[in-house]
């Protein structure tokens, strides 16, 4: 076993975040000689590994290590090593300490690194160790990336040729870590041309490379590894997409690579450069996230953009006879349950709520005095004992009352008689082997309990008025209901100079146009109570009280 080391770069530099930049990255260029294969049955003969960082030789590991079988008479002729030759050599399981000990946290790098690594892998289990769990570079992935043009094919002893490396693969393990390390330098100089400047864009660029728009990663260059909001643009700066990120950087050069969604393709190849705004944190960076589509209204962007179809559940209780309807905008009077992201969501809440309560299903306009006509029709619902059916004048107010009672709990956050009387209604079509009308309870259930959730977050934050909330050292500033200012421990953020799209009063429905930023404000106040500290002039009432949760239908054998 050789191991030789450059005594002037000994100590080692390890590495905390993907984010490093290359030139202090510490590479160990790995390769092996084998008996054949497979890994599983097959062993490893020699070991040679180079260890650089910055374009600069740290040293080299060599050894040859005795299989415990015969060689194969062709490996032995290809490789040059012979039973005889690594009879003296010790077994896998004794290089393997000082192996993993010259490694260190360094990234290994390797020409086909699945078959190099597979092999280690399987020796530290057989040897009862820890899996190998670091980074890795397949020097392979690079070159198909960024010289597959300038080759027949990407096998080693080609591209060391056709390249002209200093060191040439001889089937060896300690030439053939030279010649892989030549060719690692040589393609890190090629890939910085597309704006890989960083351990982490190495590590992607064997997805993203490829991608058909590659040359435009280069737009990527300056932008920061840290939160904030993106905006592809097109021409004339027309923006085509708004997102956020906490890694600036990382998350939009993935749209070249692991990203395919259908509408990715055409965003890209309309792409012309691409702006950031830079963050102090993820929280804020969804808040202008959120305001920034709702005012620009990007082509290629979904979510955010559909504030117009949101929708309310009203119960008017101010009517001597009060129903559930679905509403575009909130009454000054009456319950409301949301805003509810669609029309279809509303139907179910109401659905959940006519099964559970007998409330009217009519839409006739009744008053305090209402007499039916002798003759009145008594309507579908009434007739199957589900609602009762005051236009007829068969309803009794006290009974009414208490249906009108029960719903109105349930839009003022406990909907436990709902709840139960659902669950029952589950049961009992679940035991008689209806199981699609069982779940379409069930569904009517989720889609209440949602409901009633997603307005208790709303009205706690609606409860605040004004907030300073802290986490670590990040300050939100909460002014009725939006983020005004974000303070850390160096700054105030000048990235809310975005309006916010409207406030939110405790006990009365927030707009439609505000809701995104306002779920997004107190979903993160639910989630992190424990760990905020808070001041705060109104009544802080996060975290709520969880939802109930829904049993699952049970099949009868």
């Amino acid at each position: 076993m050789t191991v030789g080391t450059d005594s002037s770069h000994i100590t080692q530099r390890s590495f905390d975040e993907l984010g490093t930049p290359l030139r202090d990255v510490t590479f160990c260029v790995l390769d092996l000689e084998t008996t054949g294969g497979n890994r599983d049955e097959d062993m490893i003969t020699e070991v040679g590994v180079v260890k650089v960082r910055g374009g600069e030789c740290l040293g080299t590991f060599q050894t040859l290590v005795n299989p415990g079988r015969a060689i194969p008479p062709q490996i032995a002729v290809l490789t040059g090593l012979t039973d005889v030759r690594v009879a003296p050599a010790p077994r896998i399981e004794a290089v393997l300490p000082s192996l993993l000990s010259f490694l260190g946290d360094a990234v290994l790098v390797a020409h086909n690194a699945r078959f190099d690594t597979g092999f280690i892998q399987a020796a530290l289990q057989r040897a009862e160790r820890p899996a190998w769990s670091g980074t890795v570079v397949d020097t392979v992935h690079l070159a198909r990336r960024l010289v597959r043009d300038e080759v027949p094919n990407c096998r080693l002893g080609t591209l060391a040729s056709r390249l002209r490396l200093d060191h040439q693969p001889s089937h060896r393990a300690l030439d053939d870590a030279l010649a892989t390390t030549d060719l690692l330098h040589l393609l890190i100089e090629r890939a910085a041309g597309l704006g890989v400047l960083g351990l982490d864009d190495l590590v992607s660029l064997a997805k993203i490379g490829g991608h058909p728009m590659a040359p435009k990663l280069k737009l990527t260059s300056d932008l920061p590894r840290s939160p904030g909001v993106y905006s592809f643009r097109g021409a004339g700066e027309r923006v085509l997409y708004v997102g956020k990120a906490t890694n600036l950087r990382q998350r939009v050069r993935s749209y070249f690579g692991s990203d395919d969604r259908r509408k990715i393709g055409p965003m890209l190849r309309e792409t012309q450069s691409i702006a950031h705004v830079p963050l102090p944190d993820p929280l804020t960076a969804e808040v202008v996230e959120i305001r920034m589509i709702a005012r620009l209204l990007p082509h290629y962007n979904r979510r955010g953009t559909t504030a117009n179809k949101y929708c309310y559940l009203r119960l008017d209780t101010e009517s001597a006879w009060p129903r559930l309807s679905i509403v575009k905008n909130p009454a000054t009077q009456g319950l409301h349950l949301g805003p509810l992201p669609s029309r279809t969501m509303a139907t179910l809440v109401q659905e959940a709520l006519h099964t559970a309560v007998p409330l009217r299903r009519c839409t006739q306009r009744l008053g305090r005095n209402h007499t039916a006509p002798f003759d009145a029709p008594v309507c579908s619902a009434a007739q199957l004992g589900v609602a009762h059916c005051p236009c007829s004048g068969t309803a009794d107010p006290a009974d009414y009352a208490a249906a009108v009672e029960q719903a109105s709990r349930a839009f003022r956050g406990d909907p436990a008689f709902v709840v139960e009387r659902l669950r029952e209604r589950m049961s009992a079509l679940a035991g008689q082997q209806r199981f699609e009308e069982a779940a379409a309870t069930r569904d009517r259930l989720s889609a209440l309990l949602g409901a009633v959730r997603r307005t208790q977050l709303l009205d706690a934050l609606g409860h605040v008025r004004h907030a300073e909330v802290t986490h670590r050292d990040t300050t939100w500033i909460i002014t009725d209901g939006h983020l005004s200012d974000t303070r850390t421990s160096s700054a105030l953020t000048s990235a809310l100079s975005i309006a916010p799209l409207g406030s939110v009063t405790a006990g009365v429905p927030v707009a439609r146009e505000h809701a995104d930023e306002a779920l997004c404000l107190a979903k993160f106040f639910d989630k992190h109570a424990a760990r905020l500290a808070v001041t705060c002039s109104g009544t802080w009432r996060f975290p709520i009280s969880s939802t109930e949760r829904i049993p699952p239908l049970e099949r009868a054998a």
